[in-house]
């Protein structure tokens, strides 16, 4: 089999298609009739708008590779501007990186309005596939044709030049099938993930006493006669203790790992119920600096980000890790504390408290001095130790779904990548 032979194939097929030969090459000028969408303004969006449609900047933030439920209204006349057909596929004809540009996807509903910079591919062939196909392997191809620096842009007369394989119909179908299907899987897990979200969101503010409050809302029954939470100072219960800044001469390939701002995120630590991992980066044995199981840390700097707290716990299998500087390390000041229950006071109370207080724009950071100063109403070891082992299954959850979605993103891009043809260099 020669290279252009190899290029018109998919690694993968269904068994009916094994024996139906290559995928046509053709461009997408011959398939499709390419069009840019009217109007729409962010002012123009209206909560009770009677109009379903669509703008730009949704495709990078809300739809996947279909579109089924719309998420904005608008009471513009549909006459004046250019309405869906189902099956029409759609990519941004502005942003801010080649990359991003090359973002399909399939409106499955006639009437929808497109706004401006949005290119629109009317085409016969299956849309869904057709967005698939674009979103993964033409993806570098439409990055390339696009144009901007600052600004990115991505014209009808360029797309038209873009060179397609398309297999017969009844194989889109299947194909398009096949990777919607596991797109509804993903979707229903990432359904059961907000749910459990919300469903810890609920039971923080009620196992928890509102500001200014002693006593939960809810309780449990072993602890209704116990009174009121003895309210302390943070400085009283918790110390944060700060990393040190190393030069790049101490960085290796060896030794232990730093843990860095970023990684308190994005490090393979749990983090708000999220699991991820740790780069490749290395300095000499710090006794004084090692961190290990089980430890709390919190960033200093840059702390919030998408209004949220960076604080996370070392897993039981992380390797041991340096702490560096703008991460704090949050110690516990009392035998008659317990670690998890802190974790979670920390993940509601401090995480508010940041959110207001949090000095400075460009890095913002936390104050020390006036979180210790802070009063945080604390129970009994018992009702602690009974709040946190609620909490953490719940935690639990959220991690083995957030593992499960990706888990099932990967599955997915491994099918992408067997289910189109590679382009032979």
């Amino acid at each position: 089999m020669n290279n252009e032979t190899n290029r018109l194939i998919p690694d993968l097929r269904f068994p009916e298609f094994v024996n139906e030969g290559e995928w046509e090459d053709t461009t997408l000028d011959a398939v499709a009739t390419i069009l840019k969408g009217k109007g729409i303004s962010k002012s123009d969006i209206a909560q009770n708008g009677s109009l379903p449609c669509i703008r730009y900047g949704e495709l990078y933030t809300h739809y996947s590779e279909t579109i089924r439920a719309i998420k904005s209204y608008t009471n513009l006349k549909g006459e004046d501007l250019v309405l869906s057909q189902a099956n029409d596929v759609i990519i941004p004809a502005s942003g801010e990186t080649q990359i991003d540009i090359a973002t399909a996807s399939c409106v499955l509903e006639n009437g929808i309005a497109l706004g401006s910079d949005l290119n629109i591919i009317r085409t016969k062939v299956d849309g869904v596939f057709l967005s698939y196909y674009l979103n993964n392997a033409k993806k570098k191809d439409i990055a390339q044709l696009a144009q901007g620096i600052s600004v990115v842009h991505l014209y009808p007369n360029q797309l038209k030049t873009l060179a397609l394989n398309i297999p017969k119909p009844h194989e889109q179908q299947k194909i398009a099938s096949c990777l919607s299907s596991l797109d509804e899987v993903i979707a229903a897990h990432s359904q059961k993930l907000e749910a459990l979200k919300e469903y810890k969101k609920g039971l923080m503010q009620n196992l928890f006493p509102q500001e200014g409050e002693t006593v939960p809302k809810k309780r449990f029954s072993e602890f209704l006669k116990d009174g009121s939470w003895v309210e302390k100072n943070v400085g009283k219960f918790i110390r944060i203790s700060s990393g040190k800044g190393f030069k790049a001469s101490e960085y290796s390939n060896k030794g232990v790992r730093l843990l860095q701002i970023e990684n308190v995120s994005y490090g393979k630590i749990i983090w708000n119920g999220n699991t991820v991992y740790l780069p490749e980066n290395y300095v000499n044995d710090h006794p004084d600096l090692l961190l290990k199981k089980g430890d709390l840390v919190l960033a200093l700097n840059r702390p919030v980000t998408n209004n949220e707290l960076k604080i996370a716990r070392l897993k039981e299998d992380d390797e041991p890790s340096i702490l560096y500087q703008r991460v704090g390390k949050i110690e516990l000041l009392s035998v008659s504390l317990d670690k998890e229950f802190i974790f979670q006071v920390c993940r509601a109370f401090i995480k508010n408290f940041v959110l207001r207080k949090s000095i400075g724009s460009d890095q913002p950071f936390i104050s020390l001095k006036e979180l210790y100063a802070q009063k945080v109403a604390i129970p009994a070891l018992p009702e602690q130790q009974k709040i946190a082992s609620c909490l953490s299954l719940v935690d639990d959850l959220i991690t083995a779904e957030v593992e499960k979605i990706w888990q099932l993103k990967l599955h997915k891009r491994g099918l992408m990548q067997g289910l189109f043809p590679k382009v032979i260099e």
